[in-house]
């Protein structure tokens, strides 16, 4: 790896399932790479959910969701931490690479059709989101991508993307690889029956209360089987051992799956011990965050030097693009 990006949108609260499947390796990153890290809050990807799109709640996520970061061991020092729209250079190189790609290949993207299909009315931007994506990742040349699994798709596009600008146009982009997240890929929302979601509404958030965190997991389904207090049950079946899997050191998880198969622990002391671990790693990230919330202009500086340090390398990518594809330029 020489250089990583990867993004968040703006849509909502941070919540675990963010935590566990990126913003926890993007610390890692940021760890061995430094600069050569950028992390990118896409708040041009967020309007194109009109559920979740909101122009008078927008500024106050997107602060939000650096917030979140920073608290959760980014570091602006070390790392390059920006907002999407502060880099204008990502709409200008999307719009080049509009004229390059067809419109099949949009249209084939499982996630286009899926929330296509959801909507009366389909705004342009849907289709053209993996398009402004490839931008968001080329523009920097990155050659590494932390991404879930549901973004794969949209990540062998950027490669498309990057071979037919190469073959038109000169070597210009590496095509980049995806880095997914082993340990937790996809993270199960609290209600147990799909993935977590900010869309879906079965979150727990990084910087919940922990009173209603535990509201949450109290009423959160188990195994089925265990009808009574006295059933055994199957720990690979049950949510709540899911989650001991994230937060829990390995005894602990081998004395839950040891009691849950022989009934030796209930449901809700399982539960119980599942929160006191848990809060051992949300708890630091939210007396942080309580912190920088005291002193915003901490995130604020953060995001104006990583902007800063951002659109220099943008437009460094952008001179050679614009020379190679003929644009004209009175210098």
């Amino acid at each position: 790896m020489k250089r990583v990006l990867s993004g968040i949108q703006p849509t909502g609260a941070i919540h675990i399932g963010n935590y566990l499947g990126a913003i926890k390796q993007w610390v890692q990153l940021g760890e061995s790479l430094g600069k050569e890290a950028l992390f990118c809050i896409v708040d041009y990807h967020a309007l194109t959910n009109p559920s979740a799109y909101d122009p008078e709640l927008l500024p106050q996520r997107t602060f939000e969701a650096a917030l979140a970061n920073i608290a959760a061991g980014l570091d602006p020092q070390k790392i390059t931490l920006f907002v999407q729209s502060h880099v204008p250079e990502h709409t200008e190189l999307s719009w080049i690479f509009t004229t390059q790609t067809p419109v099949g290949d949009l249209t084939r993207m499982t996630q286009y059709k899926d929330k296509a299909g959801k909507l009366k009315s389909v705004p342009a931007g849907l289709l053209m989101y993996p398009v402004l994506q490839a931008a968001d990742i080329l523009i920097y040349k990155a050659d590494t991508v932390p991404v879930g699994e549901d973004q794969l798709q949209h990540l062998e596009l950027t490669r498309e993307i990057a071979r037919r600008f190469n073959g038109a146009f000169g070597e210009t982009f590496p095509e980049p690889q995806a880095l997914l997240n082993s340990r937790a890929p996809r993270v199960p929302g609290v209600d147990g029956a799909a993935k977590m979601s900010k869309s879906v509404g079965n979150t727990i958030d990084m910087l919940e209360d922990p009173k209603s965190i535990w509201e949450k997991l109290r009423v959160a389904p188990t195994d089925p089987a265990r009808v009574r207090r006295n059933d055994p049950g199957d720990p690979d079946r049950c949510l709540i051992f899911k989650y001991h899997s994230y937060f829990s050191p390995e005894e602990v998880q081998q004395a839950v799956s040891q009691g849950c198969r022989s009934a030796g622990i209930g449901c809700v002391d399982c539960k119980k011990l599942l929160f006191d671990n848990m809060m051992k790693t949300l708890r630091p990230i939210q007396e942080r965050a309580a912190e920088l919330r005291r002193q915003p202009e901490i995130v604020e500086a953060a995001l104006r030097e990583g902007a800063e340090r951002a659109r220099s390398m943008a437009r460094e990518t952008m001179h050679e693009v614009r020379r190679k594809i003929g644009l004209y330029k009175p210098y």
